[in-house]
């Protein structure tokens, strides 16, 4: 070290004021990233002075300008440490050591009054160094502290840091495991309520992260587990809360890299998401997790995950996409995988603006592509894709403009005779007639070029109806046939082809020549094909279209009847995958309704028949789900067929239509199920049997031989005399075992009309027309429902909840009113009696039961509301409501479970700090006999609450609740560590359980996309073996939905009935408990809770 000759003052009576300013090169030897750096001037072994910590930077540098006055005369020399500290106020020990001199005062004083730099020992080959400033005064702050450690939690953590760093350095797995040792002592010394926990558990978690990402340790979940714990104990806004989440990253990360797990690098992104507006611009922190091997990996690795079209999954790409600004590497794929996961859920769902913020998103992909770029010609490509199939959904002439000159865009980009014929004969009208140019006479593919240009002109025609580009189609379809030899096996193709262009100019000149070719070609398409050939389908269909075109203009009823019966034969052709028959079957349903024919019934009837069929050859019920999804435009199909019945006189038919076509999902499901079960009492063989075939249309699909197989089984379990409808849709004498105890209202929303059917005890049912109404009307009082119960929710809870008053009101003026008149008038049936509601298609999101007049009568008394009258219960179907009761019979030793999680994990959602006193209280409340458990905090996770539901008879669930709407399967109660979802409930098979309580939001809430599916939680615990459940409709607050529970817990044990736990008496308790809590419960959280089932 340089010395500089100085005249030194006498140091006695005198005092030295050091200044300590910055530090550069400060790499840690354990290569881990602190939470800031600070000095230690140690003036003997018992006395120091610390800086304060300062965060590190970018360049590993730090900047203090903290002074301290010392006195040389308390020893000769003094030492200065640099040292890590990994938390930013309290420091557990003393730090990581990163370097340490020794120096004498005069050695300190030789660099006069200048500031002058301390260079330490190397650490990982760099010298890490500080910039200090002394000056002699004459009076002492006495800053020291006594620096004397005494505390074996303190010794303990210094050890294991100092033996972390030699195990980084020299990789001995001595030094390893000797350091974990020593942080497992401070752990076991720190327990969950000492201030000092959740650094002991991160400096464990990080020694045995560094271990495992060496290969020398190998429980990797254990590691995780503890930096989750960690987390947990340092919330948003504790100034470790940043380093924290990053450490968690670290370990989610190497998991994934070793063990592939998608969870993991999805959460990973979840929690940088979280992390990077923490960190400061300029920190190390910022730039460890906005580099390389932090942020840009989990984003490289989410854009190699397969698209995801559910809710989760593209969330989780919105994330990933906002980890990417504008400049980032990564943004053009993350855009496109984006673009892709919104596309596919528009192809699923139907949703425009889907399709729009694709449009958007690919409009930036192509401006995010330099010139030079590899996606230089794939990025318009893409846009134009996009572009056409939003002109194929709205028409708008200017998205299929420059769709067109996209395309010829990204023909141009690439290189000439790069698959130019291929690209050309599926891109645009003017592509294709490049392509022919390509082909010209004489060239053997000329008659397939020619095709695909005329059927681009006539798809072209469709949307504008420009009759040039028709008659050109005509044109070109007719030399393609002449090129076509007679024995060209795909001639049939043109013919149908030709035979649709003639029949769409016949509806537009009207002249009869057209439809009588068009006819003609699809018989002679008929006649090239053998029998069963697949593509006999296609002429069927071409042939009910000039049959309906010929009808449209013609008004000939026997046109109509030859057009019905080739939608027949093309729904029915047994050589057509199921899809492409169920969507001529809904066809079929559309024209026999808008023409009024008599085969509408039987067209429904073909549909549904279809559909089951198609949905049995699905082994899982997530495929069955996507399987009817892929149907979203027939959605509406069993409230239209209900009400075709209705229009028929035919009641009994309506019950069985709507049954039919709805809750497919768990009708399917109980009826392969349930029945199999009696059948075996009855014939313990042909059960086998069956259960053994039934597999087999799992595996096979729609192979025609397991399928025959099964005809089989169900004709042998048919000559069984209590069996003769077994497997088949329940009959009206069947379904209304659903009413026993009470009637049951199906509310009908259709198109067509909007009504109820009220099925009673015994006869026949009864209609009671809604005319006041319409489904028109249905949807906009949804959306009304939905903007007043948000807004409520934001309300004071003693404001007068006008909004919702109001709606209320009509629902009880235009919908209950009428259907209470012909209870009370017709059935006669007396107040206070049991109702069941069973809503169909937007009636589902609309409160019925708390349908109410808010008018006061003459004398001052309330007109009373739905809930008043009777006690409303819902069912999802008539079928569910029978089994259940079927079940009944079979009762065991009851038991009780509160399952309840108000912590959950990282990125799960809010704590919810009513859930302890909430489950304390059912505690309280529940009878002693009945073998009371509760299960809660980290017991409560996916395990604990399942093994929970299947040993148990009573549940009582309290925590977050999720309709997942992108994928209703995957709706989820949130547990500590994994969700439970509706899928994991519908595995289980609980037949002794009774009844569940939901304190949960979005618990009884069906998809938006098939309402008629009633895929919600409550439905789900209702199908695995609870008779009697308690859901919720939205949101609710669990601070208010405690008056809620204690009041329904109340009434349900009632102190006369020591010991008496009925199922049945649930509906009656909720409606008890939504009058007892008027007064301290706001509308909308009284309102929330529905019963379902017994």
């Amino acid at each position: 070290m340089p010395r500089l000759r100085v005249v030194r003052p006498s140091l006695t009576e005198q005092y030295v004021r050091l200044e300590v300013l910055s530090g550069k090169d400060l790499k840690v030897p354990s290569e881990r990233i602190p939470a800031g750096i600070y000095i230690s001037i140690n003036v003997d072994s018992r006395r120091s002075w610390k800086s304060a910590i300062s965060v590190l930077s970018s360049e590993e540098s730090a900047a203090w300008a903290d002074t301290v006055t010392l006195s040389p005369q308390a020893s000769s020399a003094f030492s200065v440490e640099i040292r890590a500290s990994y938390e930013a106020d309290r420091i557990l020990g003393s730090g990581e050591l990163i370097g340490k001199l020794q120096l004498s005062w005069h050695e300190l004083l030789n660099h006069g009054d200048e500031p002058f730099k301390l260079s330490f020992p190397s650490v990982r080959g760099v010298h890490p160094s500080l910039t200090l400033k002394v000056a002699v005064v004459h009076a002492c702050d006495d800053a020291l502290s006594d620096s004397f450690i005494d505390c074996k939690i303190d010794r303990d953590t210094d050890a294991g840091h100092a033996l972390l760093a030699k195990y980084v350095k020299r990789r001995r797995v001595s030094h390893l495991k000797a350091a974990v040792q020593h942080f497992q002592l401070v752990l076991d010394q720190c327990p969950v309520s000492h201030p000092d926990h959740a650094a002991a558990l991160t400096n464990l978690a990080w020694a045995r992260l560094k271990g495992y990402t060496q290969n020398d340790l190998h429980d990797i979940d254990a590691t995780t587990s503890l930096f989750r714990e960690a987390l947990a104990l340092r919330p948003q806004h504790h100034p470790d809360h940043p380093l924290y989440l990053y450490n968690l990253t670290k370990a989610l990360t190497w998991r994934h890299i070793r063990e592939s797990t998608a969870a993991d690098i999805r959460e990973a992104a979840q929690l940088y998401h979280e992390l990077l507006p923490l960190c400061l611009e300029g920190t190390y922190l910022r730039s460890i997790a906005a580099g390389e091997y932090g942020v840009d990996y989990v984003i490289g690795e989410c854009n190699d995950l397969p698209i995801d079209a559910s809710e989760e999954g593209i969330c989780l790409r919105r994330v990933v996409l906002e980890l990417c600004p504008l400049g980032h590497r990564h943004r053009p794929r993350s855009i496109d995988k984006l673009t892709w996961a919104l596309v596919t859920r528009f192809t699923q769902c139907g949703n425009i603006d889907d399709l729009d913020t694709s449009v958007e998103l690919g409009r930036e992909a192509v401006s995010l592509c330099p010139e030079g770029h590899s996606d230089l010609a794939y990025s318009p490509n893409n846009l134009a894709c996009l572009l056409e199939c939003r002109f194929n959904h709205q028409g708008k002439p200017n998205d299929l403009d420059e769709a067109i000159s996209l395309y010829e865009e990204s023909l141009r980009l690439r290189p000439v005779g790069y698959q130019n014929d291929t690209l050309l004969d599926n891109l645009a009208v003017s592509l294709h007639r490049e392509a022919l140019t390509l082909r010209p006479p004489g060239h053997p593919d000329r008659d397939t070029t020619l095709n695909n240009l005329a059927t681009a002109l006539k798809i072209r025609y469709n949307e504008l109806d420009v009759s040039e580009d028709l008659n050109e189609a005509i044109d070109l379809y007719c030399e393609s046939r002449r090129l076509k030899r007679l024995d060209h096996l795909e001639l049939h193709v043109t013919l149908s082809n030709l035979s649709s262009a003639l029949c769409s100019r016949f509806t537009h000149t009207q002249k009869n020549e057209d439809v009588e070719e068009a006819i003609n070609l699809c018989q002679e398409a008929l006649a090239a094909l053998p029998s069963l050939h697949p593509d006999r389908y296609f002429s069927y269909i071409w042939l009910q279209s000039a049959y309906l075109s010929c009808y449209q203009i013609l008004h000939d009823p026997a046109d109509l009847a030859l057009a019905v019966e080739n939608f027949r034969l093309a729904s029915r052709y047994p050589t057509r995958g199921f899809p492409s028959c169920i969507m001529q079957a809904y066809i079929w349903t559309v024209e026999a309704e808008e023409h009024d024919h008599g085969s509408a019934l039987e067209a429904y009837s073909t549909f549904f028949e279809l559909l089951d069929a198609h949905l049995a050859t699905r082994s899982s019920a997530t495929s069955r789900c996507e399987a009817a999804a892929s149907f979203h435009d027939a959605r509406s199909l069993p409230a239209d067929a209900a009400s075709c019945a209705i229009r028929c006189d035919n009641l009994r038919h309506a019950v069985e239509l709507v049954e039919w076509g709805r809750g497919q999902q768990w009708s399917l499901a109980s009826r392969l199920k349930t029945p199999v079960e009696d059948l075996e009492s009855a014939n313990p063989k042909l059960a086998h049997n069956y259960l053994e075939l039934s597999k087999l249309v799992s595996n096979a699909a729609q192979d025609s031989t397991t399928i025959t197989d099964r005809a089989a089984a169900d004709l042998a379990a048919t000559n069984l005399q209590a069996f003769s409808r077994f497997l088949l849709p329940p009959s009206y004498a069947d379904l209304q075992a659903a009413a026993r105890h009470g009637p049951v209202i199906i509310l009908i929303a259709s198109q067509y009309s909007c009504s109820a059917i009220i099925v009673p005890t015994s006869g026949d049912p009864h209609h009671v027309p809604l005319s006041s109404i319409t489904l028109a009307d249905l949807k906009t009082l949804k959306d009304r429902f939905t903007r007043a119960i948000r807004h409520a929710s934001r309300m004071n809870p003693a404001e007068t909840r006008t909004d919702l008053i109001v709606l209320l009101r009509t629902v009880w003026d235009e919908i209950m009113l009428p259907i209470v008149n012909v209870l009370e008038n017709v059935l006669q049936l007396k107040r206070c009696s049991r109702i069941w509601l069973c809503p169909t298609a937007a009636f589902t999101s609309i409160p019925l039961h708390a349908a109410n007049p808010f008018q006061t009568r003459a004398d001052r008394s309330k007109e009373p509301c739905l809930e008043d009258i009777y006690i409303c219960s819902y069912t999802p179907t008539l079928s569910a409501l029978i089994r259940s009761r079927q079940m009944m019979k079979k009762r065991v030793t009851l038991s009780f479970v509160a399952i309840g999680q108000g912590q959950p994990g990282a990125g799960k959602g809010k704590a919810l700090s009513a859930v302890d006193s909430e489950l304390e209280l059912v505690h309280e409340l529940v009878p002693a006999t009945a073998n009371r458990t509760t299960i809660s905090g980290d017991a409560a996770t996916r395990a604990g609450a399942l093994e929970a539901l299947e040993e148990n008879t009573w549940v009582h669930l309290a925590c977050h609740g999720k309709q997942d709407p992108a994928q209703p399967y995957d709706s989820h109660f949130v547990m500590r560590d994994q969700h439970l979802t509706l899928l994991d409930i519908m595995d289980k098979h609980i037949p002794h359980a009774e009844f569940a309580f939901l304190s949960a939001c979005h618990t009884a809430v069906g998809d938006e996309q098939m309402p008629d599916e009633v895929i919600h939680l409550a439905a789900g615990l209702q199908f695995s073996g609870f008779k009697s459940v308690v859901g919720t409709l939205w949101e609710v607050d669990d601070a208010v939905a405690k008056h809620v529970v204690e009041a329904f817990y109340t009434y349900m044990f009632h102190p006369k009935e020591v010991g008496v736990m009925d199922p049945t008496k649930a509906a009656w308790a909720l409606n008890c408990a939504t009058h007892a809590v008027k007064t301290t419960v706001p509308l909308e959280q009284r309102m929330v809770f529905i019963h379902i089932g017994v």
